[in-house]
């Protein structure tokens, strides 16, 4: 095995990618697309050959998008921002520590105007939005994003996240609901689990009980689709503050139950297990 960073994703491009490649030209989808919750990792997610295989196949089941708008941990601003829309967005490389070759991936993608104009007008005027035009896509997006779509031909949009209200993040989410419907893909990007200042890095496949007995808990709530209890997270969830020290990772979910045509379905989870002990469980709602 290959200790050259980001070896994973280049056999990835090479043997599993081009199978997008043949949905190229398709017509994109003209009707409702999952919202989708994902543990986007990081830079070394591109080491990892099995969650990108199954990053890809997730985007592979589903018709192609009119666009990606996502909400990333990684963007906290209010009021609520929209990223820039132009051609070949710049990243933002809001990482340390590892690889260079990690700040020097790109990630094209096409102009987006014609999305942040349907999403400027979902919104209601108690929620403006403001459209940052020199905002570029942090890794809670591009990261999964060079995974899921790697040729960069899907119209991609980043959206702030203003607040940490589980209620007033729904409500953006219904707001959302109509361009899922119009074939528009709306996800939230965070992890499971983020206790990354308890994470021992020296045992990378030891899973701290903080982060296992949160995303039972996660897991459980999901399968009954029990939103009010996802959002008494705080008080009732097992492993906290340790498993969130910081909210930003788990709030996005909040968007993406907002997003679904039923806030009480039960989630399906599509990935599960665990990263350096972090749970990576990520679902989709229709």
């Amino acid at each position: 095995m290959s200790t050259r960073p980001g070896a994973a994703f280049d056999a990835f491009l090479e043997t599993t990618a081009p199978r997008a490649a043949e949905r190229r030209d398709w017509t994109p989808a003209d009707g409702a697309l999952p919202a989708l919750y994902l543990s986007h990792g990081a830079p070394p997610l591109f080491d990892e050959a099995d969650w990108m295989d199954r990053l890809f196949a997730w985007a592979q089941g589903m018709p192609r998008p009119k666009g990606v708008l996502i909400v990333s941990a990684h963007w906290e601003a209010a009021p609520l921002m929209l990223s820039s829309p132009a051609p070949g967005t710049p990243l933002v490389y809001d990482f340390g520590g590892f690889a260079q070759r990690y700040f020097e991936m790109t990630y094209t993608t096409p102009d987006a105007s014609a999305m942040a104009k349907r999403v400027a007008a979902a919104m209601p005027d108690s929620e403006p939005l403001h459209q940052h035009a020199s905002r570029g896509l942090d890794h809670g997006a591009w990261v999964p994003l060079k995974v899921m779509y790697p040729y960069g031909d899907v119209p991609v949009l980043q959206m702030s996240i203003p607040t940490h209200d589980p209620d007033r993040l729904m409500a953006i989410g219904r707001r959302l609901r109509p361009l899922r419907e119009e074939g528009y893909l709306v996800v939230g990007s965070g992890f499971m689990t983020h206790g990354l200042p308890f994470v021992d890095f020296h045992h990378p496949d030891r899973v701290p009980g903080w982060s296992a007995d949160f995303d039972v808990w996660a897991a459980e709530a999901l399968g009954r689709g029990d939103i009010d209890e996802l959002a008494r997270y705080r008080s009732q969830a097992p492993g906290m503050p340790y498993a969130h020290p910081t909210v930003d990772h788990y709030i996005p979910l909040f968007v993406t139950y907002g997003a679904a045509a039923d806030q009480e379905q039960p989630a399906e989870t599509v990935i599960d297990g665990y990263w350096f002990g972090l749970s990576r469980r990520s679902f989709q709602l229709a």
